[in-house]
């Protein structure tokens, strides 16, 4: 009977109450109040949280039913690694040679470590809200609008809102603008027939394909990005100098956080995960870790192979972008890392695609289970014409939306969401905290972001002052 439940979550009712074919309506948030938090029970965690003198109960049942077959369809743990892993190497890898050169190698690896540490406690916390939020709607398919709503309130949307809206679009607009320049360099055909090319491929892909079609062609690009990665770092590291490792300048650190916390970014599709995942906190609790991780070594090797490799480059702001300094003088070099490039930015592209659709799809209201066009389009046409009006946007891109986006989006928000949840008088939330500490925790991953954030907002003015 189980199978034949065409939503993700059933609500909290005594077995004598309802059969297992009854249809159960969705509840919806109403926008323009905050709505107090409720208790509810799931699945895994009834009994932590049910009273032992209370009447039976039938527990929340989250399932991913495929509606053409009605077939069960769980979601595929190593599908949800690749799809983190995936989505985090994208364009930012590309950049963090040229944003840690100043800081010398030593100084970069302490600053990726720690804030990959950040980001894989900021995803914990989104996964956390997630399904709770998930219990509270009885549905899958949850978006940050509806997490934002029912812990944050209007103001929360808004905010939440325009931060996602403005991260995905400059990362999308970058991507397309840097593919596009990548297949008209090899096939030799114009900017706009590549990016749209680029667009149609990857955008049919997450429109028309299914989660096992996806989870395919995420872990062959994974797949292909270790492979010219691999071939990278053994072709560019035969001149590579130990002692350029060594060098350290901590005080030019904090200028690279914004780029390198932008190339942790896989947040946007936690929902995606929770989902896929039916709900289930340990997979996805791998899947996050598992998945950060291999950026992170990869991350690591990228920098100190480049870094290490160019004699001087270590602790100098002199090159502006070291990865080309590399490709003119090692000929081999150049289609590897048009190769490498290329794939980073198609899994991440695919990645920021469906976080992005799932949003947009939740903001307008549409039925969560099936894909509609309109959201695919208002995804996949604005970064198409913007990068085609500045081919050049690329690092003006990633920069802005490191800054400005990621910190606030996926730095405050998490912590303030899961504050109001845990410690609201009016809720009960029902899956206990995944992220320990408490308030300290909280508080240090908000009071981190707001302070670089703060940084760089001096740090601009005074540099337009500087103008005039």
């Amino acid at each position: 009977m189980a199978s034949l439940i065409s939503v993700h979550c059933c609500p909290l009712l005594r077995p004598s109450s309802i059969s297992a074919r009854t249809p159960v309506p969705r509840r919806v948030i109403r926008r323009g109040t905050r709505r107090p938090l409720r208790r509810c029970l799931c699945s895994q965690y009834a009994d932590e949280r049910q009273p032992p003198d209370s009447p039976p109960q039938l527990e929340r049942l989250f399932s991913n039913l495929n509606q053409a077959t009605m077939e069960h369809e769980p979601g595929s743990l190593t599908s949800a690694i690749f799809l983190v892993a995936g989505t985090t190497v994208g364009a930012g890898i590309l950049a963090i040679p040229a944003v840690t050169q100043e800081a010398g190698f030593l100084t970069s690896a302490v600053t990726c470590i720690s804030c990959w540490l950040y980001m894989v406690v900021t995803g914990l916390l989104v996964a956390e809200v997630n399904v709770n939020t998930m219990c509270e709607l009885g549905s899958g398919g949850v978006s940050l609008v509806s997490m934002a709503m029912r812990t944050l309130g209007t103001f929360g949307v808004r905010t939440a809102c325009l931060s996602y809206l403005f991260i995905h679009y400059a990362l999308l607009v970058a991507y397309v603008a840097r593919s596009s320049d990548i297949i008209t360099d090899t096939l030799g055909i114009p900017l706009w027939e590549s990016a749209t090319l680029f667009s149609l491929a990857f955008g049919g892909i997450c429109y028309f394909g299914s989660q096992r079609l996806i989870g395919a062609v995420n872990g062959f690009l994974v797949v292909g990005i270790l492979t010219s990665f691999t071939s990278l770092v053994v072709v560019a590291s035969g001149n590579l100098q130990w002692s350029s490792l060594l060098e350290a300048n901590f005080a030019a650190a904090p200028q690279s956080i914004p780029i390198i916390a932008l190339s942790f970014v896989y947040q946007n599709v936690v929902p995606v995960l929770c989902t896929n995942l039916e709900g289930d906190l340990s997979k996805v609790r791998t899947a996050i870790i598992a998945g950060t991780a291999i950026p992170l070594a990869l991350f690591l090797v990228w920098d100190g192979v480049i870094l290490g490799t160019l004699p001087g480059i270590a602790g100098s702001s002199t090159v502006s972008d070291p990865l080309e300094l590399l490709r003119s003088s090692n000929g081999i070099v150049g289609p590897i890392v048009e190769a490498f490039s290329f794939l980073a930015i198609g899994t991440s592209y695919i990645g920021f695609v469906l976080g992005l659709s799932d949003f947009l799809a939740d903001l307008l209201k549409l039925p969560s289970g099936q894909n509609k066009p309109l959201p695919y389009l208002l995804t996949l046409l604005p970064p198409l014409l913007l990068s085609l009006l500045d081919p050049e946007i690329f690092f003006n891109a990633l920069d802005f939306a490191g800054t400005y986006g990621v910190l606030v989006l996926f730095g405050v928000f998490p912590a303030a969401m899961s504050w109001s949840e845990r410690y609201s008088d009016e809720s009960e939330a029902p899956v206990p905290p995944i992220v320990p500490g408490g308030k300290l925790t909280l508080s240090v991953v908000m009071g981190g972001a707001l302070l670089v954030i703060v940084s760089e907002v001096i740090k601009d003015v005074m540099q337009l002052q500087g103008l005039h």
